[in-house]
């Protein structure tokens, strides 16, 4: 390889490990809502019990499964760097994506806390560009970590020559 050519290599930075809980308690919501919906129903209509109790056992029995095992793993996989050339952020849980945003084109930098954020002091630093895929989501981060990203990337791009186009 000439000396030029760099290679992608994973980002360095890893969430806060409070998003492990944010991601359960999201998992928790998803799971308990329709499971009790489903044993409600159950209890209320006995003709149609059966049909409804093993469809929320069966539920309540993946979303426990997943509760427990998947935001460890997107833990492992998630990662997020700011250089002074760009946003590299690496997601993902079968199909990991990884996105790069050069600095000359991103248009803004927002941060957002949702009700779940909020409770594990959390942020999603979400830098939008050109790009027709999107923009680039660094979830799971401390509220104040993400304030000063915020921050930093508005100083780097303001720096930064080019359009944002």
């Amino acid at each position: 390889m000439g000396e030029g050519i760099r290679r992608l290599r994973p980002p360095k930075n890893t969430l806060d490990e409070r998003a492990i809980g944010w991601w359960r308690a999201q998992w928790l919501l998803l799971t308990v809502i329709p499971v009790a919906v489903l044993a409600v129903l159950g209890a209320l209509i006995a003709p149609a019990r059966l049909w409804l109790l093993v469809p929320a056992v069966a539920l309540a029995v993946l979303g426990t499964a997943c509760t427990a095992l998947i935001p460890g793993w997107w833990f492992r996989v998630h990662r997020w760097e700011v250089t002074d050339e760009a946003v590299y952020v690496r997601t993902g849980f079968f199909w990991q994506e990884w996105r790069i945003a050069p600095m000359s084109r991103i248009q803004t930098v927002d941060t957002v806390r949702g009700p779940l954020e909020q409770l594990f002091k959390l942020s999603t630093v979400i830098v939008t560009t050109a790009s027709s895929k999107g923009a680039v989501r660094i979830e799971g981060l401390d509220h104040e970590l993400a304030a000063e990203l915020a921050e930093q990337l508005t100083r780097i791009t303001q720096a930064t020559p080019g359009d944002a186009t």
